[in-house]
């Protein structure tokens, strides 16, 4: 019986950071700018999205966060499916010595416990998917909602998301801004952190 914790560990955060990459391209905001209508030129920029995510160090600490978790939470399990496996591995053998009541009794034994731990298995992905997914969808928000706000502080009529789930094809490098949007939202990711360690400074 093979394990999905691993695997899981892998593709779930993969999918995670997939998930956010669709939601945030196709739902970053169009933000109208407050101009007066004779102005001929609009101010537009876009954000790579895939980049955003990569960079963005809020996403980062949330995955490794998600991966610990399965790998803690998976030890347990892991172990007993290894118990399994050692039992199961010698069951022919000792059927042959034990006799074919025996071997009738303990390979339904066996069975149940191999039904239990795949139930294990899917339950624990099931439950990190659910937790991770939440702040995921938290995460995205949040990123959308700053992007809105440094658009129109910023006096954009247009900010743009390009990466997987994108369509638009071709953008001048001169128009990308997500260099700057991953640098604000780091530095404001990374601003409670500060205030609390110099409060702590101050005790």
């Amino acid at each position: 019986m093979k394990s999905n914790i691993q695997e899981y560990q892998k593709s779930n955060i993969k999918n995670m950071s997939k998930k956010a990459l669709v939601i945030i391209a196709l739902s970053i905001s169009l933000v109208a700018c407050n101009k007066p209508a004779e102005v001929k030129e609009v101010k537009t920029a876009y954000v790579d999205t895939s980049e955003l995510m990569k960079e963005y160090t809020e996403a980062k600490d949330l995955e490794a966060k998600y991966k610990s978790k399965a790998e803690e939470k998976g030890r347990q399990l892991e172990a007993e499916i290894a118990r399994f496996k050692q039992e199961a591995a010698s069951f022919q053998s000792q059927a042959q010595a034990n006799g074919q009541a025996w071997a009738q009794q303990k390979g339904a034994e066996l069975q149940k416990r191999e039904q239990q731990l795949g139930y294990a298995q899917q339950a624990l992905s099931q439950e990190l998917q659910q937790e991770s997914g939440k702040e995921m969808d938290s995460l995205v928000s949040g990123v959308k909602k700053f992007i809105k706000a440094y658009g129109k502080e910023k006096g954009y009529a247009y900010i743009y998301g390009t990466g997987d789930a994108a369509s638009i094809l071709y953008a001048e490098d001169k128009f990308d801004i997500t260099k700057e949007i991953i640098k604000a939202l780091n530095d404001k990711y990374k601003a409670p952190a500060k205030t609390e360690e110099k409060a702590e400074a101050k005790k």
